[in-house]
């Protein structure tokens, strides 16, 4: 089966929702179907080089942007907006995303929304025009619901199943100035009707998102992400004293500051003098100033020695990474519809504590490879990741449960197996 699987890319760093889009077409060429990864608005960040390919980078950023602010370019010959969308000009162009102003960002995601009724259709005209050219397409996966405005136009054109994943969407919309905010929502309840399937991460987001979109509860399957989990081993864990670690966005909204308090607490405490924090992710345009922040809060506490940032690092580091560490967490503040990094950590046989709320308590469930702590509480995180440190026993055995429920409920191969059960019941039902 062909399968078109649509992402957006990030320019110059890794995300969890790439990584996933990553894993599941990868999984699906190794199961014989012709999958095809394919990018928006900049050229995705791949380590595997099964995933580099010529395919071209459609809705490039800055024609999207230029066809938003100014109708001149809604107008301009192909040939001028093929070199808008050299990877190179659109790469340098991402390390400035962050000079976007919230007005313009919320009418550009409306336009979005509107598919084939916003500023942008030129756009989708050449994507429907180069997916025409590919053949016999047997099903589109749309990476995430604020890709949903190309649904009317491909199924009007292409007759082909649509698919869509929900990955993060809620926080996105809800941080969007009025009044495009409610238009936004709007917009994607009223279009989330003509697409075939929905695909969760989670059983809390699905539910979220069937509620927000006015959707069909049975509309909405729950898939886990899965990762690789071949090359780590709880038992290769060698410290020679205690690590805490973080693995994501560096930014205020997945806790960073949180975790810094909690660090600061655990250090006051007496209890474990020689713990050391090491964090790492990615550093996206306007996370600079929050990361100076917290490392300028570590210095005045005399603490800064202590504390390693590592920027963007390789899927390979990533690794080596969290097989340093004695238990890791994120306790972030915003809504997760999964939570990657928890498994990716679990996978290498170290504990978590995570807070109780969004997909985190349903993971832990699942795993059973860590503790939940009290939302946005340095000093709950704190207590939990001292019992951890304090009982070194149980948290090796949270580890090596959760390594082995990892193993064998968040792979690549049973999301990839699930994820093509469903497009053979949207094949059925079409019959």
């Amino acid at each position: 089966m062909k399968i078109i699987q649509i992402t957006p890319g990030t320019g110059n760093f890794y995300c969890g929702v790439c990584i996933r889009d990553h894993s599941l077409v990868t999984e699906l060429r190794k199961r014989g179907h012709d999958a095809l990864m394919v990018p928006m608005y900049l050229p995705l960040v791949a380590d595997d080089p099964s995933q580099k390919t010529d395919t071209p980078i459609f809705f490039g950023g800055i024609n999207v942007y230029l066809q938003q602010k100014f109708p001149f370019f809604k107008r301009t010959p192909r040939w001028l907006d093929r070199i808008l969308d050299f990877p190179g000009l659109l790469r340098f162009s991402s390390r400035f995303a962050n000079m976007t102003r919230a007005k313009d960002l919320g009418e550009m995601t409306v336009s979005m929304l509107r598919g084939e009724e916003g500023h942008q259709v030129k756009e989708l005209d050449k994507l429907v025009d180069w997916l025409r050219e590919l053949g016999d397409i047997g099903a589109i996966s749309l990476s995430n619901a604020l890709l949903i405005g190309l649904v009317r136009r491909i199924k009007q054109q292409l007759r082909v199943p649509v698919v869509c994943a929900l990955q993060g969407e809620d926080d996105f919309l809800d941080d969007l100035p009025q009044p495009e905010r409610d238009i936004a929502w709007n917009t994607l309840s009223e279009r989330a009707q003509q697409v075939d399937a929905f695909v969760a991460p989670s059983h809390y987001y699905a539910e979220q998102m069937a509620r927000r979109m006015n959707l069909s509860l049975e509309k909405v399957h729950v898939i886990h992400n899965g990762i690789s989990v071949s090359g780590a081993d709880v038992s290769s864990h060698e410290q020679t004293s205690p690590v805490l670690g973080y693995l994501a966005r560096l930014c205020e909204t997945k806790g960073l500051g949180v975790l810094i308090e909690a660090f600061i607490l655990l250090k006051q405490s007496g209890r474990h003098p020689s713990l050391r924090l090491r964090v790492a992710g990615t550093l996206a345009p306007g996370d600079s100033r929050f990361v100076k922040k917290v490392q300028a809060r570590l210095t005045s506490e005399g603490l800064a020695k202590d504390v390693q940032f590592l920027f963007n690092l390789s899927m390979e580091s990533k690794l080596d990474f969290l097989k340093s560490l004695t238990v890791f967490s994120v306790p972030a503040l915003c809504s997760e519809s999964f939570g990657l990094y928890v498994i990716e950590s679990l996978a290498a046989g170290v504990p978590v504590v995570e807070p109780h709320h969004s997909a985190f308590p349903e993971l832990l469930k699942e795993t059973e490879g860590g503790l939940l702590c009290e939302t946005n509480s340095p000093a709950s995180l704190a207590e939990k990741v001292d019992f951890l440190l304090s009982h070194p026993d149980q948290a090796r055995s949270l580890g090596q449960t959760g390594q082995k429920y990892v193993r064998e409920r968040f792979n690549t191969g049973l999301m990839a197996e699930r994820f093509l059960k469903l497009l053979q019941e949207i094949a059925a039902d079409e019959v």
